[in-house]
């Protein structure tokens, strides 16, 4: 397995607040549009969502597309062709893709696989290799930048784990793309601000085995995500309820399918819940 280079979340934090915009802009043989992760900004305005073909087919340039597999489970595709999958579990559906990153959380079996396929180039553990160690990511693919914020997990064996879950942050066409993992408490002040502004944010919202849901409706508002997208809801109920507790400050959509396009300039006006159903992923024809 890859392991990537160990840096301090909060130092990440401080040096991509302080690296100028044409150093970031220049990173990789793809190049990524500067993102703002670790400012405080304004949401961008936005006119709507791309909304093109699902997974496979080529993006716009400074686009990225997000398709809700299962579960906790979300691909993510860039224009440059790169691939991520969070809380992989081994299985992405009637496909012969190989991502070029995936992202695990080990609270449930639901969330990892102990045998990620070898051919996969950065399997990342949002844990750490001895029990409340913790890890430090911070992978820069050129057009994509992938790394995480530790946070504490209730553990399978009775009590706490420090340090056992992951908020995995995707830098990419100058969006701030963050999947909170099986959070089980809010962020800390410190955690926050490592974590930074996050455009969009993928959030388990089931209420009893991650963070109960007034809990994570504040989190989510404190994070202020122009889009947000549920997952790990279990069971409709559960998703209604997050939806009529998001719906003063929020928008909510449906838009009957497993995926979105988003890039900045396509951000929406409001703060939205776009409710997703998910879907394995299946080649194209």
């Amino acid at each position: 397995m890859f392991r990537t280079p160990v840096v301090p979340a909060l130092a990440c934090a401080l040096v991509l607040a302080l690296l100028p915009i044409s150093a970031s802009a220049q990173t990789g043989e793809q190049g990524r549009r500067p993102s703002h992760c670790i400012a405080i900004a304004e949401a961008a305005p936005g006119l709507a969502y791309l909304q093109r073909a699902s997974f496979g087919e080529p993006l716009e340039d400074h686009a990225v597309r997000l398709s809700y597999v299962s579960h906790s489970m979300y691909l993510l595709e860039t224009a440059g062709g790169l691939t991520a999958a969070t809380d992989f579990t081994g299985f992405l559906g009637g496909t012969r893709l190989i991502p070029d990153v995936v992202t695990m959380n080990h609270a449930h079996s639901s969330h990892w696989t102990a045998h990620p396929d070898p051919a996969i180039p950065h399997a990342l553990n949002g844990w750490g290799e001895a029990f409340g160690e913790g890890v430090d990511h911070y992978l820069d693919l050129g057009e994509m930048l992938v790394r995480n914020v530790s946070t504490d997990i209730r553990s399978p064996m009775g009590g706490d784990e420090p340090h056992g879950n992951s908020v995995f942050i995707f830098e990419v066409a100058g969006l701030c793309i963050g999947h909170l993992g099986h959070l089980h408490h809010e962020p800390t002040p410190e955690q926050y601000a490592a974590i930074g502004r996050l455009d969009v944010v993928m959030a388990a919202v089931d209420g009893s085995y991650t963070v109960d849901q007034p809990t994570m409706i504040r989190i989510l508002k404190r994070l202020k995500s122009s889009l947000v997208l549920p997952m790990h809801w279990f069971t409709e109920g559960n998703l209604e309820r997050f939806a009529a507790g998001m719906a003063d400050d929020f928008a909510i959509e449906r838009p009957g399918r497993s995926w979105v396009e988003v890039s900045l300039r396509t951000l929406p006006d409001r703060p939205t819940v776009m409710i997703l159903h998910p879907e394995w992923l299946r080649d194209p024809d």
